[in-house]
């Protein structure tokens, strides 16, 4: 049985800078505007496989080391948040998390995938 596909994609980058984070996003698709930059929150349009997709970029989520990077839809090649942060890790040489499971009930909200050096686990992340 195959995976459902997300409608939208969360990552969590770790000691990266939001240049970093902008040029990864840069190289993934076809051009990058950003839209709003209010202190901790940018908001970009990105053109991908043909869709402007907005994403969301919160600096600092959880501690000074971590940015959210939200696509909010998703046309992407990844089809769960855990495909994005396998290449997101590759591409940025970074640790990335994401959600382990759903947000249906029953499901542990602090089950997290820690990716990193091509390696990835569950873990227990309480922000």
């Amino acid at each position: 049985m195959t995976e459902q596909r997300h409608p939208d994609i969360e990552i969590y980058v770790k000691d990266r800078s939001i240049e970093q984070i902008e040029q990864w996003l840069d190289a993934i698709g076809d051009s990058l505007q950003k839209s709003v930059d209010q202190g901790l929150v940018h908001e970009y349009r990105l053109e991908i496989n043909g869709s402007r997709v907005p994403v969301m970029i919160h600096e600092k989520v959880a501690g000074k080391a971590w940015f959210s990077v939200w696509f909010k839809q998703n046309p992407t090649d990844w089809p769960q948040d855990l495909d994005c942060a396998k290449a997101a890790s590759e591409a940025m040489a970074t640790q990335i998390r994401c959600i382990a499971g759903g947000w249906n009930d029953g499901d542990e909200p602090d089950e997290y995938w820690k990716v990193e050096n091509g390696q990835q686990e569950k873990i227990v992340w309480r922000t």
